[in-house]
Order: structure tokens, then C-alpha cells, then sequence
């Protein structure tokens, strides 16, 4: 029998998954900082400032970057380790990850940059200090797989940390839903002529585990002391745990 998993509200079968989000991302790549800018009046960047805070990252560790997109993450965690530190940026979409490249490259920074699939890292077993992942998780096939392999190429002692679209306080919620499927479709049209991948971005943050629910899969995974930290009011939420025991 065939599996199907989500894709937005649609079902689809597992196998589709990756593509159909493959082509939502070539889509976008090229204005995709842009339209994060004028989805959250530029909040990620303050959310993504707080989530390598909290990573505790220090001069000379080695970071992995999953599903790292353009680099922004990247970038900033390369600034923290330092030169005696490592910094890859990984990522399953071609186009994003040659922006993520290349903007590295205009700043100077020399990051190691992989084309793979989250659910199967192909990085040795307790390689990293941290690894973490933002706004990549929701848009993945399984995310138990995900997890699970984030925990095993993390050292002991390490950090996992997952910063993603989680549930709004429950009173936002009739504003948050208008913004969501009425003004983004809009501007994803306006902005890169694609209406069709930002109601899906809409629809994949409503279909994603709640907090508590993220918190329960990160255990499940072999992390432990998993907590999370709701930013603008639950919008996004990071989860942060750690692996203790090899």
C-alpha cells in the first residue's frame, strides 16, 4: 500500500514529497530573504540572532547547518566560531543552496556547502558540537528520520536546536490566519509571481507539530533536557536539546 504524508492540506504519496517541495524552493530561491524581510517585518533575523545565542556555540566547535537555505545561519555561526572553527551548510535544494554559496562568498566566508537529504546525513557519527535547523523541518518527508539523525552526528555533550513555524497564542489566531491565506499568497505573487508556494508555506506551518508535540519527537530521537522557547507570541518557536549520553 502506498504511504502518503502532507503536503500543505493536500495528501500526497511520501515518494512525491521532496520533489513537490523541491520545486516550491527553485522557485523562490532567488527572492527568498527578501520575502522572509517582508513576511515578518524582518523578525527572522532577530529570531535567527537568538537561535545561535542559544545554540552556546563557542570559538573553534564545528556547527552543521541543515537545510541552510540561503546562509543565514550559516553565516552568523561562522562569525562565532571563529577561524579554528567549522561551519557546513548543507541543504537537499540545488537552487537554495547556490545562494547560500554564493552570498557566503561575497562575505568572505569560505563555508564547506553538501547537497543531502536531512534524513540521511552523510556525516560520521558524533562529528558536531551543534547542529541545527531553521525553518527546514515542517518541509520534510520524515521528520522522526530527521531528528534521529541530527541526534547521531551530534558529539556528546552537543546541541540540536530546531527553530520552525509553530501554533500563534490561541487569541492571534483569527488575525494570524487572515495574514497567513489572504495577504502572503498576495505578496508571494506580487513579489516573485508565485502565489501557489507561499499558500503552501501557510498551509505546512498549520499541519506541523505544536510545541509540546516537536518537544515529544526531539525525545524520542535520543535528546534530552529538550525545552523551547516561544518567540512573537508562539509564531515561531526554537526547541533545543542536547545528546548526553553517546
Amino acid at each position: 500500500m502506498n504511504r502518503t504524508t502532507d503536503f500543505g492540506f493536500e495528501q500526497v504519496p511520501e515518494e512525491e514529497k521532496a520533489e513537490r517541495v523541491g520545486g516550491v524552493f527553485a522557485s523562490v530561491a532567488q527572492r527568498y530573504d527578501l520575502m522572509n524581510d517582508l513576511m515578518s517585518a524582518g523578525l527572522h533575523r532577530w529570531w535567527k540572532r537568538f537561535t545561535v545565542e542559544q545554540s552556546l556555540v563557542r570559538p573553534g566547535e564545528r556547527v552543521l547547518d541543515v537545510a541552510g537555505g540561503t546562509g543565514d545561519m550559516a553565516r552568523l555561526f561562522a562569525q562565532r566560531v571563529g577561524p579554528t572553527g567549522t561551519v557546513v551548510l548543507t541543504d537537499i535544494n540545488a537552487a537554495m543552496l547556490a545562494v547560500g554559496r554564493d552570498r557566503l562568498l561575497d562575505k568572505g566566508l569560505v563555508v564547506p556547502s553538501v547537497r543531502c537529504d536531512a534524513e540521511h546525513l552523510p556525516f560520521a557519527s558524533g562529528t558536531f558540537d551543534c547542529v541545527t535547523v531553521a525553518f527546514g523541518l515542517r518541509n520534510m518527508t520524515h521528520k522522526e528520520a530527521a531528528l534521529c539523525e541530527m541526534q547521531r552526528v551530534l558529539r556528546s555533550g552537543g546541541r540540536a536546536l530546531v527553530l520552525e513555524f509553530s501554533r500563534v497564542w490561541k487569541p492571534l489566531e483569527p488575525l494570524y490566519d487572515a495574514y497567513s491565506f489572504q495577504v502572503l499568497p498576495r505578496l508571494g505573487r506580487a513579489i516573485v509571481n508565485d502565489a501557489a508556494s507561499y499558500r503552501y508555506l501557510a498551509e505546512s506551518i498549520r499541519v506541523h507539530p505544536d510545541q509540546d508535540t516537536l518537544k515529544g519527537l526531539m525525545e524520542q530521537a535520543g535528546l534530552e533536557r529538550v525545552e523551547y522557547f516561544n518567540l512573537a507570541a508562539g509564531v515561531v518557536a526554537l526547541h533545543r536539546g542536547y545528546k548526553l549520553s553517546v
